[in-house]
């Protein structure tokens, strides 16, 4: 698939040829990451970090928040490629301080060694050392280390030249298990594509930031349809991961959803759709993600309104349940609560919300058989549910934070605090 490539510069995203010239400065890199973000990984790469010239951490700090992002440029050391990923880069790329004494101290399945490399040859210090070393000798000494190499081929890098997908064939069967990314010269759509099919990614930068091609269209181009009307399945899933609904995806619709950010889909009726243009019912896109055969979509929507439903459910298979369910409830009773309720009372008694919370805390730790732990813990997630309406707060941005503490690599010891709740530890 394509990962699209935010290169950094005193804060601004910028493109370089061969690595020096400045061709284009595309200035804030955050609508940019936000925009690339929808369709999977992008690759940060702080050039001046790079080239020991300062640093942009602190933007690359904003994009981590609105994008999942491969964290590359001037990382050194065990200690700050641990930073990177205790910051929530869902993998870090190493350059020259890819040796095994540095890559055995990290998570094999979130590292990534850059490797640049002229007519085959890799070359460093900002591409002006040859070191006489081929690819194929770097990838059998470091493979085991880690989940993916970047291959840059720096005399094609920033010139539009094209892919030499020969040459990257070749590399992705010497490589094994290990995730080849291609960079350098990929200028069209269809050689996206001829990658994806040898599995390999293609980071770009200069074709998408220059409009020799769309971001929906590179996502296009690896879509193949068994349908008479090459339409694509969508499903439709909310921000948990919940299918909302099913669509189709044509390359019209899929450039409206991507570049607008908007929930746009191929009606077989109307042709292009965008949700909730009339019934208000809107939708954010947040990603669309392509299956294993390469013939479904997925996007993830923040959806508003009553539901994704025309018949006005939240699914097309009827309403939520579970904590989905109990949340929409909540949210309901909030706005309008039904008098004499004990939903009512809770809701405006943060008192006794907190009395309660820690009452089923209590409970829940003392039940002793499976039946016993989860009606106690059905009593807790219910008044915590409570509580988390009264501040505003949507079980979506508890995942969230789940998520986001799971790609830590270092480890708080987890030790109880001072008791001061009054239950029993």
């Amino acid at each position: 698939m394509i990962v699209p490539s935010i290169d950094l510069m005193n804060g601004d995203a910028v493109q370089l040829r061969g690595g020096r010239d400045l061709v284009i400065n595309a200035g804030d890199p955050r609508p940019l990451a936000e925009k690339f973000g929808r369709v999977g990984e992008i690759a940060v790469i702080d050039l001046d970090a790079a080239m020991n010239q300062g640093n942009n951490a602190a933007v690359i700090e904003d994009l981590l928040q609105l994008a999942p992002c491969r964290v590359g440029g001037g990382i050194r050391d065990v200690e700050t490629a641990i930073r990177w990923l205790d910051a929530g880069a869902r993998k870090v790329i190493l350059g020259t301080a890819a040796r095994p004494e540095i890559l055995r101290e990290l998570p094999r399945e979130r590292v990534i060694v850059a490797l640049d490399a002229v007519h085959g040859e890799v070359v460093v210090d900002g591409w002006k050392t040859k070191t006489g070393v081929p690819i194929e000798e770097r990838f059998d000494e470091l493979r085991e280390y880690v989940a993916g190499f970047l291959v840059t081929t720096v005399e094609r890098e920033g010139r539009l030249q094209g892919a030499d997908i020969d040459r990257m064939q070749q590399l992705a069967a010497r490589a094994g298990d290990v995730r080849i990314t291609a960079a350098g010269g990929i200028a069209t759509v269809d050689e996206i594509a001829q990658l994806d099919r040898l599995g390999i990614d293609a980071q770009v930068g200069m074709a998408l930031y220059s409009g020799r091609f769309d971001l929906a269209d590179a996502i296009c181009a690896t879509l193949q349809s068994d349908r008479p009307d090459q339409l694509i399945p969508t499903v439709v899933a909310d921000t948990s991961g919940r299918a909302l609904g099913l669509a189709y995806s044509d390359a019209a619709s899929l450039r409206t959803a991507i570049n607008g950010g908007v929930g746009a889909y191929h009606s077989r009726r109307r042709g292009l759709w965008i949700k909730g243009a009339s019934s208000g019912n809107s939708q954010r896109l947040l990603a669309v993600d392509v299956d294993c055969d390469r013939d479904t979509l997925r996007f993830t929507v923040e959806q508003t309104g009553t539901g994704f439903c025309h018949q006005e459910t939240a699914t097309c298979w009827g309403p939520y349940n579970g904590l989905a369910a109990l949340e929409a409830r909540l949210a309901d009773r909030l706005i309008d609560p039904p008098s004499g309720s004990y939903t009512a009372r809770l809701v405006q008694d943060t008192e006794l919300v907190a009395a309660k919370i820690t009452e089923e805390a209590a409970e829940f730790v003392e039940a002793d058989d499976p039946a016993h732990l989860a009606e106690e813990a059905a009593d807790l997630l219910y008044f915590m549910t409570v509580r988390l309406q009264q501040a505003g707060v949507a079980l979506t941005s508890v995942e969230n934070i789940l998520d986001k503490r799971a790609l830590k690599v270092t480890r708080r010891p987890g030790n109880a605090k001072p008791n001061s709740t009054g239950v029993p530890l």
